[in-house]
């Protein structure tokens, strides 16, 4: 199987294009995204031949679960399409529930910065009975968001004193069977927040495409910050601009043949 590597912000990814998507596409997931004993990522993309698009998109988390979507996953796709054909700078992605547009911005043979368009943010699943334990930590207060996929952010005021690996998944547990990203988020001033990421069939993350988009729209429904909001993650800072198409990095980091 011919596998790449791609990464945005340290959120990585495997890639590959098949005719058709593999009988057990779950087992692939967990052995390939195994850090210890295989190649390691946070998800592992197939793309097959589309009707509508330029290839369909299937994410599996390094769990084996099947995700909806992925900001930085859909811009990696999309780059690995650009990579294979560079005369295509507009490319559509087709997904089990909408079409996504990538737009190649600026590219190198190792790199480039693209824009996604991703779903509208919208109030996500409830949460009423849920009570936020963050281990004796206050939180000021939380919000559901989805945007093509579900997302929990709640703001504290400080987002490093708290053990993410180990609350986030309680957190998390409320949402089965279908589960939430969960995201804590301080507020640095009115353009600029901070996010750690527990993401849902994967863990702890070093980003989250998707999760910046819905943490800075929660902050500005809470009329904390503007419309054009620098998110800072462990892997790094992204820019996001409320009403526009996200920009995110792309690099491809391996290639090469893979057997499972």
């Amino acid at each position: 199987m011919q596998i790449s590597r791609y990464q945005g912000l340290g959120n990585d990814f495997l890639i590959t294009f098949l005719e058709d998507l593999p009988n057990d596409p779950f087992v692939i997931a967990r052995h390939l995204c195994d850090r210890k004993n295989s190649i390691g990522a946070d998800g592992l993309i197939f793309g097959t031949p589309s009707t509508s698009g330029d290839a369909f998109f299937t994410l599996f988390n390094s769990d084996g679960s099947e995700a909806e979507v992925s900001g930085n996953g859909l811009a990696c796709f999309g780059y690995a399409i650009h990579r294979n054909d560079m005369t295509k700078e507009l490319i559509t992605i087709e997904t089990a529930t909408t079409e996504h547009k990538i737009w190649i911005r600026k590219s190198s043979n190792n790199s480039a910065f693209v824009e996604a368009s991703l779903n509208t943010p919208n109030k996500g699943p409830a949460f009423d009975d849920l009570k936020i334990d963050l281990g004796g930590t206050k939180h000021t207060r939380a919000a559901s968001v989805d945007v093509g996929n579900p997302h929990l952010v709640i703001e504290v005021e400080d987002i490093e004193g708290i053990d993410l690996g180990k609350v986030g998944p309680k957190l998390e547990a409320f949402f089965m069977p279908v589960g939430c990203n969960i995201h804590l988020v301080s507020i640095s001033d009115d353009q600029a927040i901070q996010v750690r990421h527990w993401e849902r069939g994967v863990g702890l993350t070093e980003a989250c495409g998707s999760g910046a988009v819905a943490s800075a729209w929660a902050a500005h429904q809470w009329g904390v910050v503007s419309n054009d909001v620098q998110v800072g993650m462990p892997g790094g800072t992204a820019s996001v601009s409320l009403g526009e198409r996200p920009t995110y990095m792309c690099e491809v980091i391996y290639e090469g043949e893979f057997e499972v």
